[in-house]
């Protein structure tokens, strides 16, 4: 068995450099870390490219041999503590990490669903993260994102989605406010968040509709406010 020692190794290189944006968008990969993250890879059957693992670090003995059989059915890579640390993007690795493939090649909208939800310019990866993790409990399985939504596969969304990367489609769109307009096609209506309404989120049909979630300063853009066909609010307890 090969232990992996060099930085200099091409596959360190490549998974290293993973951690940029630029880099994840031009391979279509990105990185997952930690047991329970990437046991959700192998159970949701997400495209794992390679799994990675630290040959001395304590924390890989936690993974059970049922996972370690799993594991040896990927491509799988052995690295020293030195190289796993190099690589890893957590305070305490575990020993475990994986490329996977991005679930975002079919761009299609499912119109079979009646809700649809959009963020618009979402710029905190934590929120991202729990979006997509409340997406996922409700059982939608995708979720548009503005072109200026933080990057989905950034490492902090993925380890707060909890495994919910590997279930929701998460489509970009390079015009948000365009692809709104293709969706009202389809018979869908438009509600936005403001404060300039007394309709609250719990007092409307969720029907075919496109929940618009707004920046997190500044909220929806004027634009996209326009073209909503109806505005709530959440209301706050006092």
């Amino acid at each position: 068995m090969q232990i992996i020692s060099s930085k200099e190794n091409e596959i360190i290189k490549h998974i290293r450099k993973l951690k940029d944006k630029k880099e994840r968008d031009i391979s279509n990969e990105y990185v997952i870390e930690g047991i329970k993250l990437v046991k959700e890879a192998i159970e949701e059957k997400a495209n794992i490219k390679q799994i990675i693992l630290c040959d001395d670090c304590e924390k890989t003995e936690n993974i059970s041999k049922e996972m370690m059989y799993e594991i040896a059915k990927h491509e799988c890579l052995y690295v020293t503590n030195k190289i796993f640390k190099y690589l890893s993007d957590v305070q305490t690795p575990q020993g475990v990490l994986a490329v996977v493939e991005k679930n975002n090649i079919d761009k299609e909208i499912d119109y079979s669903q009646d809700i649809i939800v959009a963020l618009d310019d979402i710029q905190d990866p934590g929120n991202l993260g729990t979006i997509l993790r409340t997406v996922d409990s409700i059982g939608l399985t995708q979720i548009l994102v503005s072109k200026g939504t933080a990057d989905s596969y950034n490492p902090k969304v993925v380890r707060s989605t909890m495994g919910a990367i590997f279930r929701v489609r998460i489509i970009e769109c390079e015009d948000l406010a365009k692809t709104l307009k293709e969706i009202k096609k389809h018979k869908f209506k438009i509600v936005v968040s403001s404060l300039q309404t007394e309709n609250s989120i719990y007092d409307i049909n969720y029907k075919k509709k496109v929940i618009i979630i707004g920046n997190e300063a500044n909220g929806v853009e004027q634009h996209i406010q326009e073209m909503a066909d109806e505005k709530v609010k959440i209301p706050m307890l006092r």
